[in-house]
């Protein structure tokens, strides 16, 4: 009995190379410049972020959705909550690859970047922002760094807060604190 050794290498880089190519292949070749592509991870627009970033184009059905919200706190700072659909955040240490559905969130404060998300919650501190209305932002991007978009428009949300410092009151119901004995104003003294 003679065995003879067949070069199988051959037949492997082929389907090495047809496994690799369906895997790198850009997913929204052959589609006009207005069609979005039916990939979840959508396409790479020519639009840019003010940071320079490309925006990933998606179709609308299925496509990651946030709605932030914002209320004061005991202490005078403002807890930020981030409602998602459609999107998973990814730990820190998540390679730079765009996966469907899946990044991290840009904080902003009218439009001045506080924090890079990772979770669904933040909280600015107390001074944070100064008395006046601001607008807090939200905005999805992919782990590749792209921003998630559908119809030419990134993914994001924006909240309205008022900041109001405390005013002098006049109103007579409102009594300073009682000083204790021996103290300038406390009882005993003039």
């Amino acid at each position: 009995m003679t065995w003879t050794r067949k070069p199988i290498i051959p037949a492997l880089a082929v389907c090495v190379a047809l496994l690799a190519g369906t895997a790198g292949c850009d997913l929204g070749a052959g589609e006009g410049p207005d069609e979005v592509s039916p990939s979840p991870l959508g396409r790479l627009l020519d639009e840019r972020d003010k940071d320079g970033r490309p925006y990933r184009e998606v179709d609308e059905e299925g496509a990651p959705r946030v709605t932030v919200e914002v209320a004061p706190d005991a202490e005078g700072g403002w807890d930020v909550r981030l409602r998602v659909r459609n999107f998973r955040f990814s730990p820190e240490g998540t390679g730079r690859r765009a996966e469907a559905g899946r990044g991290l969130a840009h904080l902003e404060v009218n439009g001045r970047r506080v924090a890079l998300l990772r979770t669904p919650e933040y909280h600015l501190a107390p001074g944070t922002v100064s008395r006046g209305t601001h607008h807090v932002t939200a905005r999805l991007y992919a782990d590749d760094g792209s921003v998630w978009a559908v119809d030419g428009e990134p993914v994001e949300s924006t909240a309205d807060i008022t900041v109001s410092g405390q005013e002098p009151t006049a109103e007579p119901s409102v009594e300073p604190i009682a000083a204790g004995p021996g103290s300038p104003g406390g009882p005993g003294q003039a």
